[in-house]
């Protein structure tokens, strides 16, 4: 499995959303793992972002449909970004 950064930013209605129905937020997680991805961790952040999620997937065509069926509902906006734990990142730098 890869491990994804999903930056996320409520618009309008999905605030309006969240605020009638908190349990959203593990509806959604849960529709998550019904398209082949499953949320590790989750933060509510103050800045640019609303949420940083941290996502497992098994390839990058998996987090995009999750990303597109996600973005097209109208409630937030989305950024993904395929991250690498360090250890992997080290070591790839050692094996060039």
């Amino acid at each position: 499995m890869a491990t994804y950064i999903m930056l996320s930013t409520l618009t309008d209605e999905g605030r309006k959303t969240l605020k009638e129905r908190p349990e959203r937020l593990q509806e959604v997680n849960r529709e998550i793992e019904a398209m082949g991805a499953r949320v590790t961790q989750q933060f509510a952040v103050l800045g640019g972002y609303d949420f940083i999620n941290i996502l497992d997937a098994p390839d990058n065509e998996t987090i995009a449909r999750i990303s597109v069926e996600l973005g097209s509902r109208g409630t937030g906006t989305l950024t993904t970004l395929p991250a690498m734990p360090i250890d992997q990142f080290t070591q790839m730098l050692k094996s060039r």
